[in-house]
C-alpha cells in the first residue's frame, strides 16, 4: 500500500526497521533464523529492516515476541527537535460545522501530524456571502493574519475589520466570531494556542 509523504515522514521517526535489525544483530541471528522463529519469510524481514515495507501490528508482535520485547519498544522515539512538513495534497479541507450546506468557513490544519502541539495552525477560507460564524470561546489566545479579502470579527462586543496584510492577536476566552466582508472570499492563517 502506498502512503503519502507526510505519513511516511511521521513513521520515519520511529525507525522500526533499524530497531528490528539491532535486535536481530544483538541476538546474532540471521534473517533465516529470525524467519524460523517468527514464521515470517527472510525476504519480508529484509524489506522490513530496510524500511521498504511498513509492518502490520500482528507482524511486529511476532517479531517482538521472538526478542521478548513489547510493541512499545518499536514506538519509542528518541528526543529530538520536532520538525513536521505538511504537503498541500495531504491536508483535509473541513467545514466549520459538519453537515451544513453553507459553512461559515472552511479550514485546513497546517500542523496535524504533530502530537503535543504548543499551538494549532490553520488555513481558513471564508467564502463570499458566507454567514457569520457562531460566537465561540476557548482557553488560550488566537492570532489571525489576512492573506486575501477582508475579514470582520466580533470580539466580545467590539467589531474589527481586517484587510490583506493585517493581523490581530486576542485572548480567545472572549466570545468571538468571523465573517467575510464585501463581495469576495477571504483567506487567512489562523493560529490558536491552547
Amino acid at each position: 500500500m502506498a502512503i503519502s509523504e507526510t505519513l511516511a515522514a511521521g513513521l520515519e521517526q520511529y525507525r522500526i526497521g533499524p530497531k528490528i535489525r539491532a535486535l536481530r544483530k544483538a541476538k546474532k541471528l540471521s534473517l533465516v533464523q529470525l524467519g524460523e522463529h517468527s514464521g515470517l519469510s527472510p525476504g519480508l524481514l529484509s524489506k522490513l529492516e530496510r524500511e521498504q515495507l511498513i509492518p502490520t501490528l500482528p507482524t511486529l508482535l511476532r517479531i517482538a515476541m521472538v526478542f521478548g520485547v513489547g510493541l512499545e519498544h518499536f514506538f519509542e522515539v528518541e528526543k529530538r527537535p520536532v520538525v513536521a512538513v505538511v504537503r498541500r495534497e495531504d491536508r483535509m479541507r473541513l467545514p466549520d460545522r459538519p453537515g451544513t450546506e453553507t459553512p461559515s468557513y472552511l479550514f485546513e490544519s497546517l500542523d496535524f501530524p504533530v502530537t503535543d502541539r504548543r499551538m494549532e495552525a490553520y488555513l481558513a477560507e471564508f467564502p463570499a456571502g458566507a454567514p457569520e460564524s457562531e460566537p465561540h470561546e476557548h482557553d488560550g489566545a488566537e492570532f489571525v493574519y489576512v492573506l486575501s479579502g477582508r475579514l470582520r470579527l466580533h470580539i466580545g462586543e467590539e467589531p474589527v475589520s481586517l484587510d490583506p496584510g493585517d493581523a490581530i492577536y486576542f485572548e480567545s476566552s472572549a466570545p468571538h466570531n468571523y465573517r467575510p466582508e464585501g463581495n469576495e472570499s477571504c483567506e487567512t492563517i489562523l493560529v490558536v494556542s491552547p
